[in-house]
């Protein structure tokens, strides 16, 4: 990484987890708590689907990825007596072991076709949330606690939730450390031999396959990935919310995850991350429309799409063309 980068990526970590609580703790705006945790978790989702994409996948299913892994971790907390800090990587690994199963079959399905399975996707979930006994159908699943205090050998690493005067500072805190991680792992993985493996099946499948690529397996193993970083940020809007319904995701959140990664730009890593937050509060700046919201948000969209279709990140790349 060069130094110039490096201290881009220094600014933003001294932003997010020094500057933010400082400026909320000066002007008493502790409802923002909840804004950016959200944004920091919807765009732990996003970079989930980025990675479809950068197989050559349009994944329009996240939203299900998100209600399982929520389900998984209330319901191990609720009736198993689970701790939540085991349930955040138990939520994701039941999303990428049910990814496995899904994706076999589609995956080998491209374009249009492969969207339209995945957008069916949120729906099957939906309905299999309201029909089974476990997750207690349209009543969802209730007074869910807050996460409690995790210590290693003794040692307090993250005190009990219950017990701080301010949660939502936790909470801000906790998904800001996660989507921080999630995008480590993101570049690490583009960054590696798996990532150039992936690369080569967005290029060209027939031609990755011809040398001995195992392409099947590659599309499969990306898949689960993204569905794990789903499962997890479902499972933290559970805690954050303590409750989840057979609607707390639905087709339109999967939309949405697919558009952060479109807004951002689809050729870089951290373009779904840029990508949630423009969308996030681009949507509450344009209430002020009140009727128009909608109208005006769709136009905004498909201006930038024609004129940035790579992305509003595409825009260092054509300020380092006129250099």
């Amino acid at each position: 990484m060069t130094p110039l980068r490096l201290i881009g990526v220094g600014a933003y970590l001294l932003g997010v987890f020094v500057l933010v609580p400082a400026f909320i703790a000066l002007t008493g705006r502790w409802d923002f708590y909840y804004t950016l945790t959200s944004v920091a978790l919807l765009s732990v989702g996003a970079a989930g689907v980025w990675l479809t994409f950068y197989i050559g996948r349009i994944n329009i299913g996240q939203g299900a990825y998100a209600l399982v892994g929520g389900y998984v971790s209330a319901i191990l907390v609720m009736k198993a007596g689970v701790s939540f800090w085991a349930t955040l990587p138990l939520a994701g690994i039941a999303c990428a072991a049910v990814s496995v199963v899904i994706g076999l079959p589609i995956l080998r399905l491209r374009g249009v076709y492969f969207a339209m399975v995945t957008l069916v996707l949120t729906e099957v979930a939906r309905l299999t949330a309201l029909a089974l006994p476990v997750t207690n159908g349209a009543k969802g699943i209730t007074s869910i606690p807050l996460p409690g205090e995790l210590s290693i050998l003794g040692l307090t690493i993250v005190p009990d939730f219950a017990s701080l005067a301010n949660p939502k500072l936790a909470f801000y805190l906790l998904a800001a450390v996660l989507m921080v991680l999630t995008y480590f792992v993101l570049w690490r993985i583009v960054n590696s031999r798996l990532g150039h493996l992936c690369r080569s099946l967005q290029q060209n499948e027939e031609l990755a396959a011809s040398i001995g690529v195992n392409t099947a397996m590659l599309r499969v193993l990306a898949y689960s990935i993204s569905s794990f970083f789903g499962g997890i940020a479902g499972a933290m809007f559970v805690a954050i919310s303590q409750s989840i319904y057979p609607s707390s995701f639905v087709v339109t959140d999967s939309v949405n995850f697919m558009l952060y990664c479109f807004l951002g730009g689809l050729g870089y890593v951290f373009g779904p991350m840029l990508g949630t937050f423009l969308l996030y509060f681009g949507w509450d700046l344009l209430s002020v429309a009140k009727q128009y919201q909608l109208l005006i948000y769709s136009g905004a969209m498909i201006a930038l799409m024609l004129v940035l279709p790579n992305g509003v990140l595409s825009l260092l790349d054509r300020k380092e063309t006129r250099k």
